[in-house]
């Protein structure tokens, strides 16, 4: 065993220094691969053992003197076919690739699987290598883009952006994005002679910090920038149209009040008989309908012309410290004869030492009259008509109820828009232009208030509104949300809810109440 084991070790170094300088010849590169160096040990350390082995075994076949000649031929032949086979076999195998390998098989796939154009730069913005897999469509238009040919492609006033965007990378950005455009090399038809490209820069940097490479992926947006562009043009459009629409009404607003003076200040004048009994009464009922026509019609050109003042901005509110319960008295005065005419009852409660309000008088009370002027309006004979006025955390709290017709859910989100109405132009039996309801909002909006509706068909209708008790949403225009719990009038049920603003408690405190 000792001289075995000896014969072994020598066998290892011997192929070891003849292994190796045979491999390097064998490899055409002049390298030894330690994959082909271990299998000759091997081999080397089983033809050593075969050496006794087989001689042996001959030797009860035939003479010594035969079988030891033979048994040595036969290992060292075993040991050369099996080598050079084996390692033969062994280089047609892959061998493992080192990771630089692995990274720049990594890098070339991107380049050619990516979206778009794929540029890879220098750190000074000059490009080494083209990729992509839109390569061939954006080269159909460009030239080509190596070197500096990309820069001298981007339109002059752009080339300060690309600029800035490599020299954000130098100073330590990973990643930036900016909009350019590119010339064509060749203009056909009705093509641009820029494209509008998106370029995102991804840096590459050394292990300590530098940049060595940046990646620049490139994808077309003209189409989304020509729905920009778009967008943009029709939204100056709209809002010149809206400009001359704002206009024009108060243009015509002012124009119209002029004429109207003058019929209103003579019907008044006829109908008080200054000059002269009239003959009969047909003319003056006549002389009364010209007189209540051009009442109305004054009342139309004032509220388009608040309207137009409101959506130019040129509304002012005037604040000063009234009396709510004034204003309703005021509001009752006005509008209870004609509510009575029409068999209907108008009631007000309001909270007991509620307090003067700060706000603009004549917008308060042009709210009021034209929401208690629509319950009129819509509420048929024998109805009611409520106006609650209550101080709740801070806002003043103004509910306008009726018993009137009502209206239908799919009907309330468009409420308030100008010269909306409840019915349609066939079926309407009520007059008027739907613009009370657009200018109640717009002035509670302007005191920073909120207005909210609740209605059911056929069960009445509910309008509150809150403002500010002490003027300071006039600054703040803040939105503030309204719960509406509505218990009165008794009609009112199931009813459905627009909100704007913040859930808020009913009226507290005592209320006290009093008929028109």
């Amino acid at each position: 065993m000792r001289v075995l084991s000896d014969i072994s070790v020598g066998a290892a170094a011997l192929v070891d220094r003849v292994g190796q300088s045979w491999l390097s010849r064998t490899s055409g590169n002049g390298e030894v691969h330690g994959q082909e160096l271990a299998i000759l040990r091997r081999l080397a350390l089983i033809s050593s053992v075969a050496l006794f082995v087989v001689p042996a075994g001959l030797s009860f076949i035939t003479s010594p003197a035969v079988a030891l000649p033979a048994g040595v031929a036969t290992v060292c032949a075993g040991f050369l076919f099996s080598a050079v086979g084996s390692i033969a076999l062994s280089r047609q195998r892959p061998l493992a690739r080192s990771p630089e390998a692995v990274v720049v098989e990594h890098r070339d796939l991107m380049l050619e699987a990516a979206f778009g154009l794929v540029l890879l730069l220098d750190p000074q913005g000059n490009v080494t290598t083209v990729g992509g897999r839109d390569r061939s469509e954006f080269l159909s238009w460009m030239h080509d883009p190596t070197g500096r040919g990309f820069v001298e492609q981007i339109h002059v006033s752009d080339r300060i952006v690309f600029l800035q965007a490599i020299d954000v990378l130098r100073q330590g950005r990973d990643a930036y994005g900016a909009d350019l455009r590119l010339e064509r090399s060749a203009v056909v038809g009705g093509d641009e002679q820029f494209v509008h490209i998106r370029m995102e820069l991804t840096a590459r940097r050394d292990g300590e910090g530098r940049l060595t490479a940046i990646i620049a992926q490139l994808r077309d947006i003209s189409q989304d920038q020509k729905l920009r562009e778009d967008a943009a043009r029709k939204t100056a459009e709209a809002e010149s149209a809206n400009d001359a629409k704002s206009r024009f009404l108060a243009a015509v607003s002012h124009e119209l009040r002029t004429p109207l003076n003058a019929i209103l200040g003579f019907s008044d004048i006829l109908s008080g008989e200054y000059f002269g009994k009239l003959e009969n009464d047909r003319q003056r009922e006549y002389v009364g309908l010209i007189r209540q026509s051009g009442a109305h019609l004054l009342s139309v050109v004032n509220t388009m012309l608040d309207m137009s003042k409101i959506e130019a901005g040129r509304y002012e509110l005037l604040l000063e410290s009234f009396s709510i319960e004034d204003s309703i008295s005021t509001c009752e005065a006005m509008l209870g004869l004609q509510a009575k005419e029409k068999g209907l009852t108008l009631t007000s409660r309001i909270q007991r030492g509620l307090g003067d309000i700060v706000a603009d008088q004549r917008a308060l009370q042009q709210i009021l009259i034209n929401l208690v002027g629509n319950a009129i309006k819509f509420t048929d004979t024998g109805g009611a008509i409520t106006i609650d006025a209550a101080l709740t955390d801070g806002m003043l709290k103004l509910s306008i109820g009726d018993t009137g017709i009502g209206i239908a859910s799919e009907r309330l989100a468009s409420l308030g828009q100008p010269f909306v109405q409840i019915q349609n132009d066939y079926t309407r039996r009520y007059a008027g232009t739907g613009l009370g309801l657009s200018l109640v909002k717009g002035l509670v909006g302007l005191h920073g208030g909120s207005f909210s509706i609740a209605s059911a068909p056929g069960e009445g209708t509910v309008i509150t509104i809150l403002i500010p008790f002490d003027g300071s949403g006039v600054a703040a225009m803040q939105p503030v949300d309204v719960n509406r719990t509505v218990d009165f009038p008794p009609r009112l049920k199931h009813t459905v809810e627009i909100d704007e603003g913040r859930n808020k408690e009913g009226m507290n405190g005592p209320a006290k109440a009093k008929i028109a």
